[in-house]
């Protein structure tokens, strides 16, 4: 009963507010050392007590956090506001650094829903094959799904060879080379002809820029095309450019007396 006469009327105890405002006694020790909620009373004994101003603040800066703002920012720009307009414009910086957060969230989302999908049509766990297809992912690499049938060898291979720059350098290569052949053979360009042997040799030149040289990988990216486990848009799309370059690269080898594919396999 002393206790509870110790505090005068309109006041409250840590725990009474703490318990009035649904939050914790450590939570309100905290705003106190933080400069943001001081008690505005004590009792004779001592005790540091709350009033009903200070359930009001209490409640402001609940709000202020639920709102995404740091408890430097309300002790240092919001709650000694008076203006309006400054008001305003705070809470327009505010807004726009939410709706920032919500576009990274939603990134996030969609990359851990596409790494899914990914995981799943896969036979095995392969936690660097999901590493690969996450940074290709935030690359917003729209061919990230090809890393699943890749081997490790070919993984490997490239991760030796290309970093993040120039492996997307290289796709952008690619893409566009696959899309010159099947420009190429729509317009009736002769494979054997001086174009498309200009193109056949470019072509080649970017397999070695990607194998190094390497037989083995030669043949690894040749059964990686004859999947038929790939995307079907890409696989339509692979056949109409190989329509004009296996028949521009036969001619290119002929030319050469030589054909590389023969020679891997052997």
């Amino acid at each position: 009963m002393e206790k509870h006469r110790a505090i005068p009327p309109g006041c409250m105890s840590v725990g009474e507010i703490a318990k009035k405002m649904g939050v914790t006694v450590r939570t309100l020790q905290h705003y106190h050392r933080e400069g943001l909620l001081p008690p505005s009373a004590s009792s004779e004994g001592g005790r540091r007590l709350y009033t009903d101003r200070d359930v009001i603040r209490l409640h402001q800066i609940l709000s202020l956090k639920r709102l995404g703002f740091s408890l430097g920012d309300i002790k240092n720009r919001l709650i000694s506001l008076d203006d309006p307009s400054e008001v305003a414009e705070i809470l327009a910086e505010q807004a726009a650094a939410v709706r920032e957060k919500i576009r990274e969230l939603s990134d996030a989302l969609a990359r851990i829903e596409a790494l899914r999908a990914e995981a799943l049509e896969m036979q095995a766990v392969d936690f660097k094959k999901y590493a690969d297809i996450l940074v290709n992912l935030e690359m917003k690499n729209d061919f990230y799904w090809l890393i699943k049938h890749f081997d490790s060898e070919t993984l490997d291979h490239i991760r030796l060879r290309f970093d993040r720059e120039s492996g997307q350098a290289f796709l952008e290569k690619f893409l566009a080379m696959q899309n010159e052949a099947i420009r190429l053979g729509a317009d009736g360009v002769p494979p054997a002809g001086r174009e498309g042997q200009d193109f056949a040799k470019a072509y080649w030149a970017l397999i070695q820029e990607f194998t190094n040289g390497d037989a083995a990988m030669l043949l690894r990216l040749v059964e990686v095309g004859k999947s038929g486990a790939l995307d079907q848009e890409w696989q339509q799309k692979l056949c109409e450019a190989n329509a004009f370059i296996e028949p521009a690269l036969g001619a290119y080898f002929s030319n050469l007396g030589t054909d590389p594919f023969q020679e891997a396999a052997i």
